[in-house]
């Protein structure tokens, strides 16, 4: 009877023991902030139109302009908010698109100069593993400031600038299956445009559907335009969806959840915009959020954890570019 009791009494306090640490986690864990946005540690340079992608947890921002375009690469730890010089780029490259796809870093296309030289169709993979970049296969159609998605593991980069004043922005869409290493040409755009935005929703299961907003018509003076589709990529069509009300391109953006996050950008070649929206497909509507506290184009974007990172970008068209790390939390 004793040792019956004394069991008893044993995996009593062996339950409550085992329940303390859980206790004191969620008494430790601080609440989530919704709608707002914090800082990071500054960049170690100023830049505007660098590309961003997230590997193996950290953030990388490659290229951009400082004055010219570079060849740095910068690696952010968000843990430690502490940044390091990673590996640069074989060559010079700004107003670039980004993606991972099973731990490789792919950087598509940008320029390599700011006195409106053609833009490039060149694709660089950086292998964290041996930390070297190599040369795939070249994008068939040479363009800048398009914006990449990953879907399936597929990388789909949309719209764009061929270099040419006066002229429309691309309606193109290309993806890249890095797995055979070739480009597929898509159905295009509803509405060709340069510095658009763009984000991808859905699994494997689901289907997959990416929404592309913004962006400008044509080039130059720029035309920007709030235009909104989303495309369907088993049945390689695009639809027509609700307008951005801010139109808008060079903005920062990034899918997180069942939305699409859009902040800053301009909507002249003027001054940057600090407004922040996010789109929701199911419900096809937009609203607004709290500005992002310093106005930026042209900043490199990425999701991280669930939340939207901006890093540098301009205070004008052809302004001052900053060093900033700019984090909203939905």
């Amino acid at each position: 009877m004793k040792s019956e009791k004394l069991m008893c009494i044993s995996t009593i306090a062996l339950l409550v023991a085992l329940a303390l640490p859980a206790s004191l986690a969620v008494a430790q864990t601080a609440a989530v902030t919704h709608n707002i946005w914090s800082t990071g540690a500054p960049m170690p340079t100023a830049l505007g139109g660098a590309a961003a992608a997230v590997l193996q947890g950290q953030i990388y921002v490659v290229g951009g302009f400082d004055g010219a375009p570079v060849a740095d690469t910068h690696v952010f730890n968000p843990v430690t908010n502490v940044w390091s010089t990673g590996v640069p780029l074989p060559a010079p490259i700004s107003n670039a698109a980004a993606a991972v796809v099973n731990n490789v870093m792919y950087v598509i296309g940008g320029d390599d100069s700011n006195n409106g030289s053609p833009p490039l169709n060149t694709v660089w993979a950086y292998n964290p593993k041996t930390k070297t970049w190599s040369a795939k296969a070249a994008m068939p159609t040479a363009r800048n400031v398009a914006a990449a998605v990953v879907a399936n593991d597929i990388i789909y980069v949309i719209g764009g600038w061929n270099g040419v004043f006066s002229g429309d922005g691309l309606a193109t869409v290309e993806s890249y299956y890095p797995a055979t290493d070739t480009w597929t040409e898509e159905a295009p755009l509803l509405v060709g445009k340069w510095a658009p935005s763009a984000g991808a929703f859905g699994t494997k299961l689901t289907g997959y559907t990416i929404v592309a907003p913004d962006g400008a018509a044509q080039c130059c003076p720029s035309d920007f335009t709030g235009d909104n589709e989303s495309y369907n990529v088993s049945t390689n069509l695009w639809t027509s969806r609700s307008a951005d009300p801010t139109a808008r391109g060079f903005a920062c953006f990034g899918s997180i959840g069942s939305k699409l996050y859009v902040a800053g950008g301009t909507d002249t070649q003027g001054p940057a915009l600090s407004v922040t929206e996010s789109y929701q497909l199911s419900k096809n509507a937009w609203k607004t959020l709290a500005p992002i506290p310093q106005a930026t184009i042209g900043p490199g974007s990425v999701v991280y954890k669930g939340r939207l990172y901006c890093f540098g970008g301009g205070n004008a068209w052809n302004g001052t570019n900053s060093n900033s790390v700019q984090i909203y939390q939905p």
